[in-house]
């Protein structure tokens, strides 16, 4: 019984001290935001112009899917998207950065869109960082909020809402400005 137990305890005592069983198995841990270098939280509003030309010798948004059935409101229609941003409603004026990703008519009722976008910067303090917008875009409402869901460099951890507004549109070649003011919550 004596050789059991000390069998029992050498063994209870080699796993103890064994690195690869003491180890816990979680994926996670709670951190500290000052852990990343991150200081007190920013709020930053960002202001462009979003150019879509659909009817061009260089267009900067394309139909990649157009479906088989007829809708008034272009429903299942995808684009995909590469938008220079400006400072101004004047495509010559500065290039800030571009919008990319994709837009598709995702409503049988209304204009609407489904906008999965990266605002990519090309100025600046922001030059390289990105900021990601997922929302709804009902293009002929005056004023239409869309979240913003995610960043990257400056806007790491960035979370807020944009607002499009309709500048300019061309219902007949479809290009369009858009003016946007961007709100985000950043370290």
């Amino acid at each position: 019984m004596a050789k059991t137990l000390n069998f029992l305890f050498s063994t209870m005592f080699v796993i103890l001290l064994n690195p690869t069983t003491t180890r816990s198995h979680s994926f996670s841990r709670n951190l500290s935001p000052k852990t990343l270098g991150f200081k007190k939280e920013k709020l930053t509003h960002l202001h462009f112009f979003f150019h879509d030309t659909i009817t061009s010798k260089n267009p900067t948004a394309v139909p990649i899917i157009r479906p088989a059935i007829n809708s008034s409101t272009g429903f299942g229609t995808l684009f995909m998207v590469d938008d220079p941003l400006t400072t101004e409603p004047n495509i010559n004026s500065k290039l800030v950065g571009r919008a990319q990703g994709m837009y598709a008519s995702a409503s049988k009722s209304e204009i609407g869109f489904l906008m999965i976008l990266n605002f990519v910067f090309l100025e600046g303090k922001y030059n390289g960082s990105t900021l990601s917008l997922l929302g709804h875009n009902a293009i002929f409402s005056e004023v239409r909020e869309m979240p913003i869901v995610g960043g990257s460099r400056v806007f790491r951890f960035a979370r807020g809402y944009a607002q499009a507004r309709t500048h300019t549109v061309n219902l007949k070649t479809l290009n369009a400005i858009v003016e946007y003011n961007v709100y985000v919550s950043h370290y």
